[in-house]
């Protein structure tokens, strides 16, 4: 989407070379001991799906733990379209205690 080339790094595929490049500095901080872990690709069920239906989900770039115990929510964009507007909306309202951040300059 928007230009953005798929990249691999470490066996991983990518969306964006941003994307990318944001997991290697949290791999560099996970070393320094800056932070505890991250996990990818963290899923937050937005509406849950009925009658067969197929619910909605959010999927975030990363999920990132340090060691005071606390996270951030992060999501490495480019451009942000109008679908990732309406789920980050949708998310906000499901879980108004948890913050997704923004990572646009990597």
């Amino acid at each position: 989407k928007y230009n953005a080339k798929k990249i691999s790094v470490d066996g991983i595929t990518f969306d964006s070379q941003m994307e990318a490049d944001y997991y290697c500095r949290l791999k560099l901080m996970l070393r320094a001991g800056a932070i505890d872990g991250f996990c990818r690709q963290a899923r937050f069920v937005i509406t849950e799906g009925k009658n067969g239906e197929k619910g909605v989900q959010y999927v975030t770039d990363f999920v990132v733990f340090y060691p005071d115990k606390t996270y951030r929510i992060v999501d490495v964009k480019g451009m942000k379209t109008e679908v990732f507007k309406l789920k980050v909306k949708s998310f906000r309202e499901k879980y108004p205690k948890l913050k997704i951040e923004l990572e646009e300059n990597v």
